[in-house]
């Protein structure tokens, strides 16, 4: 064998390796951009659904796709192809209208045309009170390292779905709250973690959702760690390692 088909040959292998790992790449971005897309929580916004720490899939193709299901939202098209419109209850990440660029994750509360207001803390739909009921207390850090009791609800939406939500203090800044006309084509979102959650409810800083702007619908965590351990230091999963919430799903 001379040293001109040695050559040739680990050349061929090294375009090989080259091919496998373009192909590879090709598909995780066809992935990430039509199916599922991985998000992690930064912010305890969502407690006790979501913990920080938490990593989830968020499903692309539940909501249509808009620029913003694209790497770096290109403004190539304009609304939603193969649209479905979010559903009262849905936990989905989407774009902040303000800069377009920041991904934020919340509940839909408001659909459309609805009329959203909290008074004393309770959820009205319509001038309807949503259903609520009084669980157990949990115990939580109140950042500086005290254990503070936290009243906890069950909250049932005039569709049906429930889901947990936290009342950290009475009368927080936004339990009580003017009525919020949702406006066509919008939607009104909150954090299940009420007194710690900066959505709708400020619309200088959030505000109404354009449907546009949702990139998808929260699934499942496929992976969740203590809040403060790195993901990355593999010899501590054992025991930061949030082994019951994996493969939990997102209601």
């Amino acid at each position: 064998m001379t040293a001109s088909s040695d050559s040739k040959k680990k050349n061929g292998g090294f375009m090989e390796t080259v091919q496998v790992v373009v192909q590879a790449l090709l598909i995780a971005l066809l992935i990430r951009t039509f199916l599922f897309q991985p998000f992690n929580i930064p912010s305890g916004s969502m407690k006790d659904t979501l913990l920080i720490g938490d990593y989830l899939f968020v499903s692309k193709y539940t909501y249509g796709y808009s620029r913003f299901s694209l790497p770096l939202s290109p403004d190539l098209f304009s609304g939603r192809i193969w649209g479905a419109p979010p559903q009262q209850g849905d936990v989905a990440v989407f774009k902040l209208p303000r800069d377009n660029e920041t991904d934020y994750i919340k509940r839909v509360i408001g659909l459309p045309g609805d009329k959203i207001q909290m008074i004393d803390g309770w959820l009205h739909i319509n001038g309807q009170p949503v259903k609520r009921e009084r669980l157990s207390d949990i115990e939580q850090d109140d950042g500086t390292g005290q254990m503070v009791k936290v009243k906890r609800w069950r909250e049932t939406l005039p569709n049906g779905v429930s889901y947990t939500t936290l009342d950290m203090v009475d009368n927080g800044f936004y339990d009580n709250t003017p009525v919020y006309e949702v406006p066509l084509g919008h939607y009104f979102m909150m954090g299940d973690n009420r007194d710690n959650s900066a959505d709708s409810r400020v619309l200088s800083q959030v505000g109404y959702i354009p449907y546009e702007n949702f990139i998808g619908k929260a699934q499942v965590i496929f992976f969740s760690i203590d809040e403060g351990a790195s993901a990355w230091q593999v010899w501590n999963w054992p025991w930061t390692v949030r082994w019951d919430r994996l493969f939990m799903t997102v209601n």
